[in-house]
């Protein structure tokens, strides 16, 4: 793996960064944002200015209109529009949208991409992705899957409940994942204004920075045309694999971005305030906590890289993302927390950006999977492999 970042990259990098400090952190305290994320017109203002400096919806293809970014590209760029919380709304690389964009381009037909793809891509539309639901549906394990799908003449009628659904709220479309009668799963895709869809709530979260927030979605007999199924029927899980290792890494880019900025803003705080006759930064307490961001920092950043690279040279990365996954969330959220501990009262305040981001990361270690399940999940992979490879031995011998 070569670290040295191409002439391209790095020119993009620098246009990102300036593009965040210039455009877009200025907007952080904009009354258009909720405790639901920022609202549609102040969406549509950032993404306005994104797509006047070139930089929107990067990571899609060249033939939807984007700039067509290797993993590794998007690894660079996304930190750096992770700078600001409104930074990935920005740029239209904000979830869910980024990972449905994904998707979109590997699974949709040429005629799904045209309807719903191209107008997203463009920054016009927003979408969202309905899996999760409540007990006794599914959450970490997608298997548990309640809502369902019957085939009716040309049609499939659609009922269950989907909670913590980002993004709902103004949605243009949606993935709903139901089962079928064979206990297979199949991706649907619905404009959200069909009969049969209602967004029963907005649930209130510890995060803010999603337009949309996270919604409860109930479908009852949402009638959906066969022409409008996602991929194949019954491949549902498949397709949630496609999707997810590499939105798994999209979020470590991201949040690494906001760790950065929370560092640079106690690093700063640290080296001018004064305390017990000298500057914090000089106590080894405090200076033993930059250290250890900048350790936390650059391991991130590192996992985030050797995965992407991995998944620029074809690799699915199943179980390199689940281990970027918690490496980096839990990385990411130490920096953070030591963050707040260096800006004391500054910390739990809004006096700067810090506490924003420390209320905002906290869900990280959840969604996309917990640590605990990614853990799990490598834990029987190596299993796996090590049964494999010694009844491989035992063969040769």
């Amino acid at each position: 793996m070569n670290f040295t970042l191409t002439p391209d990259i790095c020119e993009l990098r620098d246009r990102t960064r300036r593009f965040i400090a210039e455009q877009v952190i200025p907007l952080e305290n904009d009354a258009r944002e909720s405790r639901h994320g920022p609202d549609e017109s102040l969406r549509h203002e950032l993404v306005g200015r994104a797509r006047a400096a070139g930089l929107l919806t990067p990571h899609a293809s060249l033939d939807m209109g984007g700039l067509g970014l290797s993993h590794v590209a998007k690894a660079v760029v996304f930190e750096e529009a992770g700078y600001s919380r409104l930074g990935p709304t920005a740029l239209n690389i904000h979830a869910p949208d980024e990972g449905n964009i994904h998707l979109m381009e590997e699974v949709a037909t040429h005629e799904q991409k045209e309807r719903w793809l191209r107008p997203q891509v463009a920054g016009k539309t927003r979408s969202c992705f309905a899996m999760t639901e409540p007990s006794p549906g599914a959450g970490a394990d997608p298997s548990m899957l309640e809502t369902s799908a019957v085939r009716d003449g040309d049609d499939y009628v659609i009922n269950g409940l989907k909670w913590f659904i980002t993004g709902a709220e103004g949605s243009d479309y949606a993935i709903v994942m139901a089962r079928m009668e064979d206990g297979s799963a199949t991706m649907f895709l619905t404009d959200m204004d069909r009969p049969g869809i209602t967004l029963e709530r907005n649930m209130d979260a510890m995060d803010a920075c999603f337009t949309g927030g996270h919604g409860v979605l109930r479908f009852t007999n949402l009638r959906i045309p066969a022409t409008d199924v996602l991929g194949e029927v019954g491949k549902g899980f498949r397709y949630a694999q496609v999707r997810l290792a590499p939105a798994r890494l999209t979020h470590c880019m991201r949040w690494l971005g906001q760790a950065r900025r929370a560092h640079d803003i106690a690093l700063e705080y640290t080296r001018r305030r004064q305390a017990f006759g000298k500057p914090l930064a000089e106590h080894e307490g405090v200076g033993f906590m930059l250290a250890d961001n900048d350790m936390d920092l650059h391991t991130a950043r590192l996992h985030i890289w050797h995965t992407a690279w991995m998944l620029d040279q074809g690799e699915k990365c199943n179980f390199e993302s689940s281990r970027a996954k918690v490496v980096c969330s839990e990385a990411e959220w130490r920096v953070v927390d030591r963050c707040v501990q260096m800006l004391g009262g500054q910390g739990v305040t809004g006096e700067t950006a810090v506490m924003r981001i420390f209320t905002d990361m906290r869900a990280f270690r959840i969604y996309d999977g917990p640590s605990e399940v990614h853990r799990w999940s490598m834990a029987r992979k190596l299993v796996h492999q090590a049964e494999k490879a010694a009844a491989a031995g035992e063969a040769a011998a």
